[in-house]
């Protein structure tokens, strides 16, 4: 059998998919990745995945202001073209769609049935579009499985693969997993350490600047050694958050090696969702500074939702809705973290 599970969305929503991937792959002889450029490194990070498709579903708008049917509109329809080419070719027995909540599966399920995958099923988006009694739509879908309220996007996308007869081995327990990541002694040093991840690609979840390099001065003052992760992008962020005090990897890691920095840190503080999904696969307790979707928060680790208004964690900032996280309140979360540890 040949399974596609494709997941649109970014690096860490792919992660959370990966549970359900280790599902179809006991039945399954090749399990193949549909994802967008973002979520691309984190598909080659999963168990199982023996190869990965990248669609740019949604190509990012260039500012140009070029009307509909203009280059860039072609160019996707071109790429569309060739992906359903490609996919007649591979000639899939099923595929899950695991969309973001609150995004349709739709779009994605019409693609693959243009394609002529066999059978096709796919987790409720949430988005209120007109699904049948038999749980189809259009004729689309052969499977849908409404995610239920509270349900954890991991714990949906598995729902979805139970549905389509997909189960996990014995003995697996369902956590986000990631291959084994590399030694990273020689980026981070020797000795414990708390990784804090200043950055994050939606500016929207961003922690204040120089209220993270405070906090990596009150973790240093603490007695804990830090190390200030980072894409290329980043290095100037990294630099600042550093200070003289911290490790700065801005800039040096690859998601795999990231991983590796994550497995062997203490506690991972951070504003972006990737990095707080990838410190979940490799074990390791996140402060996760910016408010979290629902369903989405660090799974199956201990976590501290430090900037979640609506669902505040143990501790939330100075308590004024709209405030973020202080820098005193990361090195109690940090303090209390390590408690779950000992």
């Amino acid at each position: 059998m040949k399974a596609l599970v494709a997941r649109p969305g970014g690096f860490g929503g792919v992660l959370l998919a990966g549970p359900a991937v280790r599902a179809v792959a006991t039945r399954a002889g090749r399990v193949t990745m549909l994802c967008d450029p973002e979520g691309a490194p984190a598909a080659r990070l999963l168990p199982h995945v023996d190869d990965v498709v990248v669609w740019a579903a949604h190509p990012p708008h260039d500012g140009t202001g070029a009307p509909p049917g203009g280059p860039a509109r072609t160019d996707a329809a071109d790429s569309t073209d060739r992906l359903v080419r490609r996919l007649r070719q591979e000639s899939y027995d099923v595929a899950l769609v695991l969309p973001p909540t609150p995004h349709s599966p739709l779009p994605t399920a019409r693609l693959l049935r243009t394609a002529r995958v066999r059978r096709i099923g796919a987790t409720a988006g949430g988005t209120g579009e007109p699904y049948d009694g038999c749980g189809r739509a259009d004729g689309l879908l052969d499977v849908l499985r409404p995610r239920r309220p509270g349900r954890h996007e991991a714990e949906a996308a598995l729902d979805t693969a139970a549905a389509m007869g997909f189960g996990l081995r014995t003995g697996d327990d369902g956590r986000l997993r990631v291959l084994p990541a590399p030694d990273t002694a020689t980026l981070t040093g020797n000795g414990p350490y708390v990784v804090v991840h200043p950055g994050a690609a939606d500016p929207a979840r961003a922690w204040d600047a120089g209220h993270c390099a405070e906090a990596v001065a009150r973790l240093a003052d603490a007695g804990h050694r830090v190390v200030v992760t980072g894409g290329p992008g980043e290095t100037g962020l990294t630099r600042r958050v550093s200070g003289a005090t911290a490790v700065d990897l801005g800039g040096r890691t690859t998601p795999r090696t990231l991983a590796g920095v994550l497995r062997n840190a203490d506690a991972v503080v951070t504003a972006a969702t990737g990095p707080a999904h990838l410190a979940a696969a490799v074990g390791t307790p996140v402060a996760a500074l910016s408010a979290t979707a629902e369903g989405r928060c660090p799974y199956r680790v201990p976590a501290v939702l430090l900037g979640d208004r609506a669902h505040p964690g143990p501790l939330t900032g100075s308590g004024h809705p709209g405030d973020g996280p202080l820098p005193e309140d990361v090195v109690r979360a940090v303090r209390d973290l390590l408690a779950t540890r000992t």
